[in-house]
């Protein structure tokens, strides 16, 4: 009894890792688009991975046939979901301008290509405003908000700018 149980731990773990091997990438751009880190220093994206990939494993053995990369992806997404809360600002990046939720379905919708029915179970919202958000979202990365004019470096400043009463007349 004991053998098989170490047996079938040991094929649990060999699937595990051989599925991580393989998508463990993916998940990982996923995560820094969410949360619009740079890919070489990603420590809140790697830290929601972790606990994304860590639920997963726990519910390995009750996945029956469903795809584990869904899986990962759904927890992955409401764990972003939850910690978002707290973090309304990107980072950098293409997205840096959108809100947590419209970077979580424009990630789902564009990155991963997830349907807008099942973004919208996925987080409990209606269609309608999965696709109104997505459309904002699109149009926000599309035509980012332009910052203030860069400053000239041969532009005067204002002090050796002349004054009205010193102009020429």
């Amino acid at each position: 009894m004991r053998e098989r149980r170490a047996f079938q731990d040991a094929r649990r773990a060999r699937e595990f890792e051989a599925f991580v091997a393989g998508a463990a990438g993916r998940l990982l751009h996923a995560a820094t688009l969410l949360t619009t880190e740079p890919a070489d220093g990603n420590p809140r994206a790697r830290k929601l991975l972790v606990a994304a990939l860590a639920q997963t494993y726990a519910s390995w053995d009750r996945l029956r046939g469903e795809d584990p990369y869904d899986r990962a992806r759904k927890e992955l997404a409401l764990r972003f979901a939850r910690a978002a809360w707290h973090q309304h600002r990107g980072y950098g990046g293409v997205l840096r301008h959108l809100g947590p939720q419209a970077r979580l379905i424009l990630v789902l919708r564009l990155y991963e290509g997830v349907g807008e029915e099942q973004v919208a179970a996925l987080l409990g919202l209606p269609m309608e405003r999965v696709h109104m958000i997505h459309a904002r979202a699109m149009a926000l990365v599309l035509h980012p908000p332009r910052g203030p004019a860069p400053a000239l470096e041969d532009a005067p400043s204002l002090e050796e700018a002349p004054s009205l009463e010193e102009a020429p007349s």
